[in-house]
């Protein structure tokens, strides 16, 4: 259950006091335990999308009115740590959940070339007009995570609102894509490009490998025409070499102009909440957008410390899933 009042300040706890502690803690961090139920959700485009309830409560007419949906961030699922976090403490107040996994994301290999990116909103489109017909009784509030935070914003900023969807929360959004994607070339943000650019560049190994095994030709040569990959050392050559060309964009640059939420904050109409953490070692003071930029249905919760998807205040409070929950029910 909820646990009462909570510090509106983020106060992180004495032994993570940093930005890099406070974001590798939350990455390391043991699992909730939890059990999830598994629907698939077929997309127009023949790929699939799979996404994961929180079973206790998932599709019970007793539950609340309201379906938390959550979107995870860069290299993440719906078995992520704060996945998981949110998902036991929405549970224990009642609430439903369910995690969008992006396109190959789920531990099943999708169907095509194209796989998932921060501008992806129409694939949440697409998953939100499922849902909200198979669930007709039901109000929506959105999670967003890091990369997921950029794409629920942008699908918010680009749709003119829906009455169903009652409440957004963004958390550590890079929302200028160019600003991020520089911020891990210097540094110690090199360290979390390249631990990224691995993870990617595995993934579409992996894909090229599958498609070959079930001699699904067409992607095949859609992976092949990308050329020799092996010398992509950063994000932003990653997202200049692959995620630009499989996804329509001329090249990194032009796929962060188009897929950036910055542009499109003021156009959100949902009473929507933005934490973000000044510390945050992949987000950049230029990348956070000032209160000109923000509509007036935008809360931005701006803490000095906390770090990337982190704000751990301690052993076993929760601040992060707290503000969450009080934000959604209130």
């Amino acid at each position: 259950m909820s646990s009462g009042p909570q510090k509106e300040e983020f106060e992180p706890a004495w032994w993570l006091p940093g930005g890099h502690s406070q974001t590798l803690y939350r990455k390391l961090s043991r699992l909730e335990k939890i059990r999830q139920v598994r629907q698939r959700i077929e997309l127009r485009d023949g790929d699939f999308i799979d996404v994961d309830w929180a079973t206790n409560i998932a599709l019970v007419n007793k539950a609340t009115d309201l379906i938390v949906v959550i979107l995870h961030g860069l290299c993440g699922c719906s078995g992520s740590s704060y996945v998981l976090s949110l998902q036991r403490l929405l549970s224990e107040n009642g609430v439903s959940s369910v995690a969008m996994n992006f396109r190959g994301c789920s531990g099943e290999m999708n169907r095509k070339a194209r796989a998932y990116h921060s501008g992806i909103s129409d694939d949440v489109e697409e998953v939100f007009s499922n849902l909200s017909w198979l669930h007709p009784e039901k109000n929506f509030a959105f999670v967003g995570y890091s990369l997921g935070g950029n794409v629920l914003l942008k699908w918010l900023g680009e749709s003119s609102g829906n009455s169903r969807i009652k409440k957004a929360v963004a958390v550590s959004t890079p929302f200028s894509l160019a600003h991020c994607s520089r911020a891990m070339l210097q540094g110690l943000g090199r360290l979390y490009g390249r631990y990224f650019v691995r993870k990617l560049l595995a993934d579409l190994s992996n894909k090229k490998l599958y498609f070959e095994k079930v001699d699904n030709l067409d992607q095949l040569s859609e992976i092949n025409q990308l050329g020799e990959l092996t010398g992509i050392s950063s994000i932003w050559e990653f997202d200049d070499k692959v995620t630009a060309p499989l996804h329509g964009f001329k090249d990194a640059e032009d796929y962060y102009n188009q897929c950036s939420s910055i542009g499109l904050l003021d156009a959100i109409e949902t009473q929507t909440l933005l934490v973000q953490s000044k510390n945050d070692p992949l987000v950049p003071a230029l990348a956070i957008p000032s209160s000109e930029k923000l509509s007036p249905h935008i809360n931005l919760k701006l803490s000095s410390k906390g770090g990337h998807v982190g704000f751990i205040s301690g052993w076993s409070e929760q601040w992060l899933e707290q503000k969450i929950l009080q934000f959604i029910q209130v």
